[in-house]
């Protein structure tokens, strides 16, 4: 049967990668629009700041300290938002990290444990919300990208994780609305480049700080396409005009694709010396900021 979403209003949201980035901007769209939320990420400080926030300007959050590289943890963490608020409408699978540098330096330590959060974080998210969705009905909605089709280089692992999360989703969608007939929409949203903390986030093997290939979207921009899919459903949800571009050449002009792609290389490094080349691969960051500093 078809999924029957409710309003905003009347929505209880769990988000996933809430501390930062697109998750907290949607995090704070979300309660504006009188959602109630359970914000989960690492950065313990952040989260509990985040829900007091909400709070304070009449809206109800709480929060959930997890990696969603572990399983046990998300899946109490969804039994947390039942406990709560006696239902999940909306599961946002927002968190993921990338690694800068090319895949034959790159440790297979670090490879293993990005596709821990971006793949593995997307399926447990999944795994642990379905039998709450399919019971009430409601929307699951996995962040890809644009190099969920397309590619860039320098984040090699980064986007084979996200062509993984594609195949998840659209296998997981067939089984779950076209065989099983459950109530649920599955939405994979696919921004390009946003102007977020994600190259600051990144683990950098490069010699120079890392950024994203311009131009950027803002945040609230994914933010409002993952809020419309929480309430209208969808299925490949493209954000940006360069996701709709580079996608299309990937599918219709590979080769031509793979030429620009080469040229994306040299645009994704500052001209300093990297700042923080470990990241929060391992570690919770705490930045607690929607954008990158590429907007100061």
């Amino acid at each position: 049967m078809p999924a029957s979403l409710k309003p905003l209003n009347q929505q209880v949201l769990v988000i996933t990668g809430a501390s930062s980035g697109i998750g907290l901007a949607t995090a704070r769209l979300a309660a504006e629009r009188g959602a109630k939320l359970v914000l989960i990420a690492r950065s313990a400080e952040t989260l509990k700041g985040l829900a007091a926030e909400i709070g304070s300007s009449g809206g109800e959050a709480i929060h959930v300290v997890a990696d969603v590289a572990d399983r046990e943890k998300i899946y109490a963490a969804a039994q947390e938002a039942i406990h709560c608020f006696n239902r999940i409408d909306t599961w946002i699978n927002n968190a993921g990290v990338s690694i800068y540098g090319r895949l034959d330096e790159v440790s297979e330590a670090d490879s293993r444990r990005l596709f821990d959060t971006n793949f593995w974080g997307v399926v447990n998210g999944s795994l642990a919300a379905l039998p709450h969705l399919k019971e009430r009905g409601g929307a699951l909605i996995n962040l890809g990208s644009e190099v969920s089709e397309a590619i860039v280089p320098l984040q090699g692992m980064y986007s084979a994780s996200k062509h993984a999360v594609k195949g998840f989703t659209d296998a997981l969608r067939v089984e779950i609305e076209e065989l099983g007939k459950a109530p649920v929409s599955i939405t994979l949203i696919q921004p390009t480049a946003v102007n977020t903390p994600f190259p600051q986030h990144a683990r950098n093997y490069m010699g120079r700080e890392p950024k994203l290939p311009p131009p950027l979207i803002n945040p609230e921009q994914v933010a409002e396409a993952i809020l419309k899919a929480a309430t209208e459903g969808g299925r490949d949800v493209k954000v940006g005009a360069m996701a709709v571009v580079n996608t299309a050449i990937s599918k219709l002009m590979p080769n031509l694709g793979d030429k620009l792609s080469a040229r994306r290389g040299s645009s994704q490094q500052e001209v300093i010396p990297p700042l923080h080349p470990q990241g929060i691969l391992y570690e919770p960051g705490e930045s607690g900021s929607v954008r990158g500093y590429a907007s100061s």
